[in-house]
């Protein structure tokens, strides 16, 4: 099998070499003749990297395109991809420079150079797309290019750029056919990945065919994919128990993970304690009742961790107290110091209200995305806050896309949010949830905690950071403009035939395609 893809792979470039695109005519299959087909009910939000967030288009991104590093599996430290070298220019950590690797092209043939890279950070930060990633580059001032060379310019020490540059708002694009002014609407990718995206019907599957021109990192792919979408994890679960999936990831129903016995089912399960977080996250413009602290911080009060985690979640989550979650520096418990898990909880919260003038009980709208776990959830979190007889609460729903436009234009006065990190670093969850310009849109502004993120990104020895990472989480406890509610535990689910399924996934937001492989 081996030596047919070899050869595979040599035609294909001796067509493009010609000038005949034809490499998604080629696919590598099995011998049962089709790719293998992986299962999610993650949604990519855009095809262009300037336009989301989020972790179902960065998964895509982290395959069809390159940044300048990448993350190997299992690794906290980048490497090299689109790049053959990057380090920082002296010591002051503002000045970053990469040199692209020798011969490197877009999967259309076209060279990929210095200047594409500079286009598409101009673009990205020029474009600011409301749920696009230019909130994790806020120190970055300016790009200059020359030959193969690149040089970051930022206004502030910043020791986690590299970290940034590895994920997917760091994707390289094609100068010649991604506008500057706006994103690219078309459902087409012009990216230098281990992937091509040979078709794409939105929400419904990604054809990812290998890319023959692909230089970088990675393991050149053993296998085609094929991607499908699910609106929710019960019609994933029933795609799995139909055979119509060969890997699962992201989301099966918290019953279906309790119930599986891979021994018995005769499936490969991987599980790994993940940094995925899950919090709710208040409106804090004026029009919201969650604009008074003491509101915010009677909601805290309230909410039983323990009870949304056994409830909803069949104990496939643990409580959460802190915003950086456990396995990285500067984790604590100032949530459950501040806000107890006891029998008190109620009274606290009655006093908050009645020391601030509050009147009860608050009502407020409560936005989840729709699906029947967030649902579960919301009901949880309703029943919770209401029979506390201090709130009033409305529950909403609505399709991811729209439900990111409703909290980006503050129709919810809380909502629930899953964050999946960038990079293995505890700035992934400081800067761009409660940092200037955060990633939430909930309006919340600290020159305190600005200044600590700061003084955190300016330690290059990162031990020497936990310090300001726990101020900041106990800042955050104090003002609540996000409340952590639990951290996920990672499941990969791939059928007895297919290889690899235990790379795909270490709780980042990197899909590594490229490691499955038939059997």
């Amino acid at each position: 099998m081996r030596a047919i893809r070899v050869r595979i792979i040599i035609v294909c470039l001796a067509l493009v070499a010609a000038g005949i695109g034809a490499w998604h005519l080629l696919p590598v299959r099995g011998e049962n003749g089709r790719p293998i087909v992986v299962g999610t009910t993650d949604t990519v939000t855009s095809l262009d990297p300037a336009g989301a967030y989020d972790a179902g288009s960065w998964a895509v991104y982290s395959n069809v395109y390159q940044s300048l590093l990448t993350f190997e599996a299992g690794s906290t430290t980048p490497v090299p991809d689109a790049a053959s070298t990057c380090g920082f220019l002296g010591t002051s950590l503002t000045a970053y420079q990469c040199t692209l690797r020798e011969g490197l092209t877009f999967a259309n043939g076209r060279e990929v150079t210095a200047q594409d890279v500079k286009y598409s950070f101009d673009r990205m930060l020029g474009i600011a797309a409301d749920v696009g990633p230019a909130p994790l580059f806020p120190t970055l001032e300016s790009v200059t290019a020359d030959d193969r060379s690149v040089v970051f310019h930022l206004d502030a020490r910043d020791a986690t750029f590299p970290q940034k540059l590895a994920t997917g708002a760091g994707a390289i694009v094609d100068r010649d056919r991604y506008p500057a002014q706006g994103l690219r609407e078309d459902a087409a990718v012009d990216g230098s990945g281990p992937y091509v995206l040979a078709e794409y019907q939105p929400g419904v599957r990604a054809l990812l065919e290998p890319n023959p021109l692909y230089r970088g990192a990675n393991d050149r792919p053993a296998a085609s994919i094929e991607v499908r979408y699910y609106a929710d994890g019960e019609q994933l679960a029933a795609a799995w128990r139909d055979g119509e999936v060969d890997v699962t990831h992201r989301q099966l129903p918290p019953k279906t993970l309790s119930a599986l016995d891979p021994a018995k089912d005769g499936i490969q399960m991987t599980e790994a304690t993940s940094a995925e977080i899950r919090m709710l996250v208040f409106n804090l413009r004026s029009a919201s009742p969650m604009s008074e602290k003491a509101v915010r911080q009677a909601v805290a009060s309230v909410v039983d961790r323990p009870g949304i985690v056994t409830s909803p979640y069949e104990s496939t989550v643990e409580p959460l107290y802190s915003l950086i979650p456990r396995g990285f520096l500067g984790h604590g418990t100032p949530f459950f110091d501040r806000y107890p898990d006891d029998a008190g909880r109620v009274e606290r919260a009655r006093k908050l209200l009645e020391e601030a003038d509050v009147e009860t009980p608050v009502a407020f709208t409560l936005g989840h995305r729709e699906g029947a776990v967030w649902a579960a959830e919301a009901a949880e979190l309703r029943r919770q806050l209401e029979e506390s007889g201090l709130f009033r609460v409305t529950v909403k729903s609505a399709e991811w896309t729209r439900f990111q436009e409703g909290y980006g234009n503050g129709e919810y006065d809380a909502y629930g949010l899953g964050w999946v990190p960038d990079f293995p670093d505890p700035d992934n969850f400081t800067q761009p949830l409660v940092g200037r310009d955060n990633a939430l849109q909930n309006a919340y502004e600290s020159p305190g905690v600005d200044k600590l993120v700061a003084a955190t990104q300016g330690r290059a020895d990162r031990s020497r950071a936990v310090r300001d990472f726990r101020q900041i989480q106990e800042a955050v406890a104090q003002d609540v403009p996000v409340l952590p509610l639990w951290q996920k535990k990672d499941y990969v689910l791939s059928t007895g035939d297919v290889a690899g399924s235990q790379y795909l996934s270490d709780g980042t937001g990197i899909w590594r395609l490229w490691h499955l492989s038939w059997l």
